[in-house]
């Protein structure tokens, strides 16, 4: 397994597919999963002639269980490891749910000549959770539920969520993959409990507006307009309005978890903004 060990000792667990000389195309995934949720991303980008990265985020699939170290700013300066020991230059980060947070907040403190673009699917930011500032915002009794339901059944709580709402599959007339569902169980079931709740607190509470506004390069939001995990509302629809370069392409009756449901429809649109 291809591992770097980190500053303050934890061990983090990365893919690295493809020429070492082209054009780095890296992947962070969301919660509470793992780079394998990447695997028809990363082949397609690898057929296109593209170097793919994605590791398994602190307390995700095979990197360290830790119980420390479970917030933004620590998962991004891994990130920021990882792509000083793979000397990954003019990069394309792209980061869904969470992982679009890991990305934003990468992005705007990374080393000159690190990132080139970014691309955030059905991401977090600017901020999920409802407050003075956000009244539009989710409210925490949902979170709560959450990290309720992860201490009380954890393998239970990890079937019905990409049974349910994760996938779109609770939609009338939905096509069901078993597949998506059981995968989606074994990545997160691979990962740390204590991490998983640490992370709800992150991705719920985490504010990314100034890190939005901070970004100066070309930034692609995506997200489906059925997402029931991160409504678009709170999410896309005011990132757009906070990045200085941004492109908003939004998906009809798409769910949370549209590019491993429909990567035929997504995969093609975010390589022509790399392209572009």
């Amino acid at each position: 397994m291809a591992t770097i060990t980190t500053s303050d000792g934890t061990t983090l667990f990365y893919k690295d597919w493809g020429p070492k000389d082209a054009q780095p195309v890296v992947f962070h995934h969301g919660w509470p999963l793992s780079a394998d949720d990447w695997d028809n991303q990363m082949l397609f980008f690898l057929s296109e002639g593209y170097r793919v990265i994605a590791h398994d985020r602190r307390g995700h699939g095979r990197s360290d269980q830790t119980d420390t170290g479970n917030d933004m700013d620590t998962y991004a300066a891994d990130v920021a490891e990882l792509a000083k020991a793979l000397d990954l230059r003019d990069a394309i980060h792209i980061g869904h749910s969470t992982g679009g947070g890991e990305v934003t907040r990468y992005a705007v403190r990374a080393e000159r000549g690190r990132v080139a673009k970014i691309i955030l699917i059905a991401a977090i930011p600017p901020v999920m959770v409802k407050s003075d500032t956000n009244p539009d915002g989710v409210p925490m009794d949902v979170f709560n539920g959450l990290r309720s339901a992860l201490k009380t059944n954890r393998a239970q709580f990890y079937r019905d969520l990409p049974s349910g709402p994760f996938y779109g599959f609770n939609r009338e007339g939905a096509t069901v993959s078993q597949g998506l569902i059981d995968n989606w169980w074994r990545q997160g079931m691979n990962g740390g409990a204590k991490a998983h709740h640490d992370c709800i607190a992150v991705f719920s509470e985490t504010d990314f507006t100034e890190d939005l506004k901070a970004l100066t390069i070309p930034v692609l939001i995506i997200h489906g307009e059925d997402d029931q995990i991160v409504p678009i509302e709170n999410a896309a629809h005011k990132a757009i309005k906070l990045v200085n370069d941004g492109t908003l392409k939004t998906y009809r009756g798409l769910s949370h978890g549209l590019f491993a449901t429909h990567p035929e429809v997504v995969n093609p649109d975010m390589l022509a903004f790399i392209r572009a």
